[in-house]
């Protein structure tokens, strides 16, 4: 099929999710269940790829600053910025794509296969909303979260990693943490997140809904979805950077 076909597929699908609405007992409690397995089940990977990012971060930086000019501060702000505006929410989002894509995919392609989805259609519930739409809702209310936790957890990574090396002294550190701080860049962080956690969840779930075979299809559908999802984020990256920044 062509990209438009796919893309017209993927509209309706998202237009699905609100032709009928079901129980909000039932919506709530999978609501709850996704903002668990998408929230609480990263948080461990999340926390480590964040601790070592800011600590490659902060002493490639420190091998690049050789001009004596330069105050070493500078390195705070530098970390500071990097992740905020850049490395927490793109490096974070591709993680995610990996791991809660390839994970919304399988899930939804082995509903389709063992046709426990035709099995909730004859029963009238829409399976869009009852399956998918929970999914995105949780990702847009978590994955920010776990971004914000990402930035805290890679500054202190960075700033461990300098007072270990003797890069730079706490002082020096938390001067150039505090200077020049624009709050705008943490709200751009935030949309970036949200546009992420948008593509992170419908993506997948539009390979995954759509599977048709086997398990040798459900395995590429949600290869596909992860490629997909990470081409995305690195356009919708640079597209918002353009637009907002």
């Amino acid at each position: 099929m062509n990209f438009f076909t796919h893309f017209g597929k993927y509209l309706l699908m998202l237009k699905g999710m609100f032709t009928k609405t079901e129980n909000p007992r039932m919506f709530w409690k999978e609501y709850i269940k996704q903002c668990v397995d998408i929230g609480i089940g990263s948080l461990p990977i999340v926390v480590i790829i964040s601790l070592f990012l800011g600590a490659v971060t902060t002493v490639q930086t420190a091998y690049q600053l050789t001009n004596p000019l330069v105050p070493i501060s500078t390195i705070g702000q530098i970390v500071r910025d990097s992740m905020i505006l850049e490395l927490a929410p793109t490096v974070l989002s591709i993680v995610l794509a990996g791991v809660v894509g390839s994970k919304i995919a399988s899930e939804l392609g082995n509903m389709r296969i063992s046709e426990q989805i035709d099995a909730l259609e004859i029963m009238g519930i829409n399976t869009k909303m009852y399956l998918i739409l929970p999914k995105i809702v949780a990702a847009i209310f978590m994955v920010p979260l776990l971004i914000s936790t990402s930035i805290a957890v890679s500054i202190s990574g960075g700033y461990l990693a300098g007072v270990l090396s003797n890069v730079f002294s706490p002082e020096q550190f938390l001067i150039g943490l505090r200077q020049d701080f624009l709050p705008y860049n943490i709200f751009f962080a935030m949309i970036k997140s949200v546009t992420f956690a948008f593509i992170i969840t419908t993506i997948p779930a539009y390979y995954g809904y759509h599977v048709k075979g086997g398990a040798l299809e459900i395995g590429k559908a949600s290869t596909t979805a992860v490629v997909v999802s990470c081409i995305l984020i690195l356009i919708a990256d640079y597209s918002l950077s353009v637009l907002l920044l």
